[in-house]
């Protein structure tokens, strides 16, 4: 078996929920050794955010929901009550020979604990420390609290999502998946292993590293926000139509729907052609793109009588000979069965102590010297804890019976 290319980084994680658990899976596929800190008792809050939840072979109700099993395979589990000086000790000591110490904490929290960057940093000064939030470290908004939707409606996202006005259901519209956690993970992600690069590749510190659920969606925005910063007015709320290319959207067929996007002018003569209809590639109106643009309603409706003429089978196969972008819209039954996304291998298979082949969803990165193979079920709570105090801190049976006895662990 290849190194993986983080085999011997060290990361304790002490996040909770979703962005911050989806980074460090991540980086525990890619390696790394993860230590995931958990409340006593309850566990990381995501834990109660089911159904639907795996069935405990003995029947008892557990903690293994969909939501929890997402953002945390290729970690250790270990409970931990930070509340408690003992506790606070604990992860102290796990932190001296880390590499990574990751938080989601509200802002200022972690100092009561003495678990703060300051503290972390003065013991192992070359410490990577990053803080995941909902509006970062700075600014007015520091000490709140927040969730992908919140984040969503405050950084314009939803602003510009939804149908278009005018149509029935007009208005502002989340996207479906947290869709700002996962991205705020990724960059997370990319800023621990940016940080890891400068100290180790070229004689670097340690460092803070400030991510957040805000800055992440503003980002996001690119060119939808590129376009007020050029011409200080909002998009408008595009429903299912593209973003550069016209025509392009959802268009129902005979017996069911298909998604198209017409990128540039030879694409859409060819698809005027598919349609039967090859003079309006011809039109003043539809020539070039920018035309198409502001005539895209009139080329949006023409085209929408003519998909109505034959089944989505028929479009999509005559799209695709004729070289233009388009597919079905997939529920996930659909995308599972797909035969690429199963040449891809998206869905892996995990052992899991409650279900012997645990259905988890790939790594998205594809390696060709050090591929991504181990898939380890996401832990049950405190499943490791003993291993790691007894292996790490070297603590015997006696203590560890005494620190689950006064509640610690």
């Amino acid at each position: 078996m290849s190194v993986l290319p983080l085999s011997g980084i060290k990361i304790l994680d002490l996040t909770r929920v979703l962005a911050g658990p989806l980074s460090a899976q991540m980086l525990g596929d890619l390696g790394a050794d993860v230590i995931k800190i958990e409340r006593p008792g309850t566990g990381d809050d995501a834990r109660a955010f089911g159904p639907p939840y795996l069935t405990d072979p003995e029947g008892k109700a557990n903690n293994n929901n969909s939501f929890y099993l997402c953002a945390n395979r290729n970690k250790k589990s270990v409970t931990v009550n930070i509340a408690k000086p003992e506790g606070q000790a604990i992860v102290r000591e796990l932190a001296k020979d880390a590499d990574v110490f990751m938080e989601n904490y509200k802002v200022g929290d972690l100092k009561r604990y003495g678990l703060d960057y300051e503290t972390i940093k003065a013991i192992n000064p070359g410490i990577i420390y990053c803080s995941v939030t909902g509006f970062g470290q700075t600014g007015p908004y520091a000490p709140r609290a927040g969730y992908d939707a919140i984040l969503q409606a405050m950084g314009g996202l939803m602003s510009v999502t939804g149908h278009i006005d005018g149509e029935p259901g007009e208005g502002p519209m989340k996207v479906g998946p947290s869709i700002v956690d996962y991205m705020t993970g990724m960059n997370a992600s990319i800023g621990i292993l940016s940080a890891l690069y400068h100290r180790d590749a070229r004689g670097g510190q340690g460092q803070h590293i400030d991510v957040c659920l805000l800055d992440t969606v503003i980002a996001s925005l690119s060119h939808w926000l590129q376009i007020y910063l050029v011409n200080g007015k909002t998009p408008p709320r595009r429903g299912t139509w593209g973003n550069g290319g016209m025509p392009a959207g959802v268009f129902r067929c005979a017996d069911g729907e298909l998604m198209l996007v017409v990128g540039n002018d030879g694409q859409f003569q060819r698809t005027c052609a598919v349609l039967g209809e090859p003079e309006l590639a011809n039109d003043p109106r539809f020539v070039k793109n920018n035309d198409r643009v502001v005539h895209g309603k009139e080329i949006m409706a023409i085209f929408a009588g003519l998909f109505l003429k034959q089944p989505m089978a028929y479009w999509l196969e005559k799209l695709e000979e004729a070289g233009v972008p388009s597919g079905p819209i997939n529920n996930f039954e659909q995308v599972f069965a797909d035969p690429h996304v199963q040449a891809r291998g998206m869905r892996v298979k995990s052992e899991h102590k409650f279900e012997q082949e645990l259905s988890l969803i790939r790594n998205p990165l594809t390696f060709s010297g050090t591929p991504v193979t181990e898939y380890r079920a996401p832990p049950l709570l405190g499943e490791h804890t003993r291993e790691i105090l007894s292996a790490k801190l070297a603590y015997d049976n006696a203590k560890i019976a005494a620190l689950k006895r006064n509640g610690v662990i």
